[in-house]
């Protein structure tokens, strides 16, 4: 995924429990994580006149964040990812969906989620708010987040690593997509299911 200043892109204080043994000095400084490109997957759901859910996702995505293990709380952040790099394995939908009826991905070439506010709901899940931009627009939107394992990466670059899931769906119509929805050939319901690993840096970027 090839992103210009990746050190830019996604900045949070993340708010979930660690899972590795850390002195009170280390576990007190936040530190910074970056999302791991090659272990990313957001995976979009939309139903097609009624009868199945049409499946895709994108496909360049990058961020970083700042995790907290004391602190335990979401601050701030910011994802990024390319509206080009849809993909539904059709390419003529593709095209479509990144033409004007959709995601005008020449005009708005990025789409972002900016991270406002955080509530902890579990010992290891919680609720992130947060501006998505898209098409121009900003809405707010809540993900549900869940931390599946927070430790020492088990080989290759044998960093500390943080590993998420998240989940919500929001209305397309609210970003003013209304294509298709009258009559109803495309949902207005989009599912969004986030999937990644970020390791701690370490000077490795």
């Amino acid at each position: 995924m090839l992103f210009a200043n990746r050190k830019n892109l996604f900045r949070s204080a993340l708010a979930f429990p660690a899972a590795l043994a850390l002195s009170p000095a280390a576990m007190a400084e936040p530190k910074t994580y970056v999302i791991d490109d090659e272990h990313f997957s957001i995976v979009f759901e939309i139903m097609h006149i009624g009868y199945a859910p049409v499946m895709g996702m994108f496909r360049q995505v990058e961020g970083e964040f700042v995790y907290g293990e004391e602190a335990r709380e979401l601050s701030s952040g910011q994802l990024v990812f390319k509206s080009n790099s849809v993909y539904t394995n059709h390419e003529k939908r593709d095209d479509h969906v990144r033409g004007t009826d959709f995601l005008s991905s020449k005009k708005y070439p990025e789409i972002t989620y900016t991270v406002t506010d955080f509530e902890t709901t579990g010992e290891n899940t919680g609720k992130v708010t947060g501006d998505l931009e898209m098409l121009g627009q900003t809405k707010p939107v809540v993900l549900d987040v869940t931390l599946n394992k927070a430790a020492v990466y088990p080989f290759g670059h044998e960093e500390y690593t943080l590993g998420i899931s998240a989940s919500t769906t929001l209305k397309r119509s609210d970003w003013g997509m209304t294509y298709g929805l009258d009559p109803a050939m495309v949902g207005d319901e989009v599912t969004l299911r986030f999937g990644f690993e970020a390791i701690r840096e370490s000077g490795m970027f």
